[in-house]
């Protein structure tokens, strides 16, 4: 089993990104990496091997919504995510904490953990930090996160406090349920705080001083303008440990990618891509487009000329058109392997570029281009 290991192969002299390689017990994570979200063990509309051809190199699995369906038994059955869904490579689990946020309606929180009513049928759900560690633990993952409580924005002063003061114990709690490396499993921190850049400084060195593998920043991306985020992580990404992963959860459209690994990320992850995919929004290097405006009806430009993902290989701008105007399935799914393939490529390419020591021509060039009809 290869030991959990972060290896930073260059610093940019440009900014503060960096180029490096994590190892995991099924194989390494060149970072910065962009990691396709598979809440339910599916990237959606996607195949195991499409990810592969892309680039996936790990995928995200969400806990709260792997409890409900299939559930644990069913899991340990399988012997684990990656067996049930026939994926080798790592698999990151969000901890269930994300959706205390995004379920608020149906939760109910206090200091020893939170009960939900499913989304599903409305059945009663106790989740405490143990038992996300126990479900994470069910699922293999081979990074785990700490149970932590993300906040809304806006909160107040009070509420950012309490919530940062919960994630703090609940984070205790989860490493002492996880051992460093039990299983093989890595377990990372969280580091929360709202825009409250003090009490994003504390949380770093409170939950610094607990000792985990990773960290990751969460509760940005929340609803709070993009100037305000990228002033938090200008105050604190300089005082993050260097020789640790850094993971910037929920975060990933491609401009994001080039803001946060200028400021020092190493991981990303976000439903975006692929979530604007089935509504019909494809990423170009000229910015998005909208595939279902009549302007592209015959159309038979590809949706990018510079990819070689299979859809901009094999159909048009029209014929995917045509699919979602039919409303078929393949439209959907077409347009989400394109626009995994252009945030996988994109991130390569950054990595690059800070290998190369161009980091800031390629962000000018990229920006130039995809904002130029802004």
């Amino acid at each position: 089993m290869t030991a959990f290991n972060f290896t930073i192969i260059k610093k940019s002299t440009e900014c503060l990104g960096r180029a490096g390689i994590l190892e995991t017990r099924r194989g390494k994570i060149h970072t910065p990496i962009f990691m396709p979200v598979g809440t339910q063990g599916t990237v959606k509309t996607l195949t195991q091997e499409e990810l592969k051809t892309s680039g996936a190199e790990i995928i995200l699995g969400n806990t709260y919504h792997l409890m409900l369906r299939p559930g644990t038994e069913v899991l340990e059955h399988f012997g684990g995510l990656h067996r049930f869904i026939n994926w080798d490579r790592p698999i990151l689990t969000d901890s269930g904490g994300f959706q205390v946020f995004s379920l608020a309606k149906l939760n109910r929180i206090d200091d020893d953990g939170v009960d939900f009513n499913s989304h599903i049928d409305g059945k009663h759900i106790r989740l405490t930090p143990e038992d996300s560690i126990a479900i994470q633990n069910s699922i293999g993952s081979d990074i785990m996160m700490v149970f932590d409580e993300c906040s809304p924005y806006p909160i107040s002063e009070k509420g950012a406090r309490e919530a940062l003061e919960r994630t703090v114990k609940w984070a205790k709690r989860c490493r002492e349920a996880h051992k460093p490396m039990e299983k093989g499993q890595a377990l990372f921190g969280i580091i929360q705080g709202s825009t409250y850049l003090p009490m994003r400084l504390e949380s770093l060195e409170r939950t610094a001083e607990i000792g985990f593998e990773g960290l990751a920043i969460g509760g940005l991306s929340v609803g709070e303008p993009k100037e305000l985020m990228l002033e938090i992580l200008d105050g604190l990404m300089p005082h993050m440990p260097e020789n640790m992963p850094r993971y910037l959860m929920g975060v990933g459209t491609p401009e994001d990618l080039f803001y946060g690994i200028e400021r020092g990320i190493d991981m990303f992850d976000c439903v975006h891509p692929t979530r604007i995919a089935r509504h019909g929004s494809a990423f170009t290097p000229e910015g998005r487009i909208n595939l279902l405006n009549a302007q592209w009806m015959k159309s038979d430009l590809p949706i990018d000329e510079t990819c070689d993902c299979y859809a901009c290989q094999k159909h048009s701008r029209g014929y995917i058109r045509h699919l979602f105007k039919a409303k078929e399935i393949l439209g959907q799914r077409l347009t989400s392997l394109h626009n995994t393939h252009f945030m996988l490529k994109l991130v390569r390419d950054i990595r690059e570029a800070l290998l190369d020591g161009t980091f800031m021509d390629l962000k000018k060039t990229f920006f130039s281009k995809y904002f130029q009809n802004k």
